[in-house]
């Protein structure tokens, strides 16, 4: 089931323009998946994934920016699961400003890596049940 997870666009997420500068909404989607990934692990993501004996570098990130955002503005960020594979898992982002206008869609994908080989393992049994729990909640 989507998470809806929302913030206020501050001063030091713009360009001396006051739009939110390009490489702000990377850190958006990042924060926003962790939180998802949070309530679906429920705990820390970071944390819990680190426990699990893997590590999640992001494999993927792609954003099409739609719509300007602004300093002061509120946005709401959508996160959803787009795709589970055997080693790796995408999330789907969507973000709407208070008049409901699409401003953003991103897609981030994450592999999960072995801390000591640092090659790709299979997604650990925890995360994969939380990942397919969510999409059967749908």
């Amino acid at each position: 089931m989507p998470l809806t997870v929302s913030r206020t666009i501050l001063f030091g997420d713009c360009d001396p323009g006051g739009v939110v500068y390009t490489p702000r909404v990377s850190h958006f989607v990042v924060e926003a998946g962790l939180e998802f990934l949070s309530h679906l692990l429920e705990g820390p993501a970071a944390r819990r994934i680190f426990s699990m004996g893997v590590l999640p570098p992001a494999r993927a990130l792609s954003i099409e920016f739609l719509h300007p955002m602004t300093w002061d503005q509120k946005i709401d960020i959508e996160v959803s699961i787009k795709e589970i594979g055997a080693h790796s898992f995408s999330l789907l982002f969507v973000a709407h400003n208070a008049e409901k206008t699409e401003t953003f869609r991103a897609s981030l994908t994450q592999v999960c890596v072995s801390p000591d080989t640092m090659r790709p393992v299979l997604l650990p049994d925890e995360l994969r049940m939380a990942l397919e729990r969510d999409l059967i909640d749908r």
